[in-house]
């Protein structure tokens, strides 16, 4: 498993700052430490997707205030290992089973 970042807030000027040009896996937690949500984001899309659970209502985390990532050389990778992470630690809002 990749290493992740460490924690940092999740707001709109830390996503900007996030890197593009490699799919990643994000951890969203809230202020507790309790994971919310675990995802991929494609190359080029990292920004777009963080914003969505930041902002539109269907797909907001509600209490997300933190946020790390890791990179991946591909979407294939990434989503394996999202996989993996779902299933060991069961976030609130992820499908189970997925």
């Amino acid at each position: 498993m990749k290493k992740f970042t460490n924690a940092k807030n999740f707001n709109k000027t830390n996503i900007k700052n996030f890197p593009e040009e490699k799919p990643i896996i994000y951890w969203l937690k809230n202020n507790s430490g309790e994971d919310l949500y675990i995802g991929t984001a494609k190359r080029n899309r990292v920004e777009d997707r963080l914003l969505e659970h930041l902002n539109l209502k269907k797909e907001k985390i509600p209490g997300a205030t933190k946020v790390k990532i890791a990179q991946f050389s591909n979407l294939e990778q990434a989503n394996k290992a999202e996989k993996q992470l779902i299933k060991k630690l069961q976030p609130e809002f992820n499908e189970q089973n997925k």
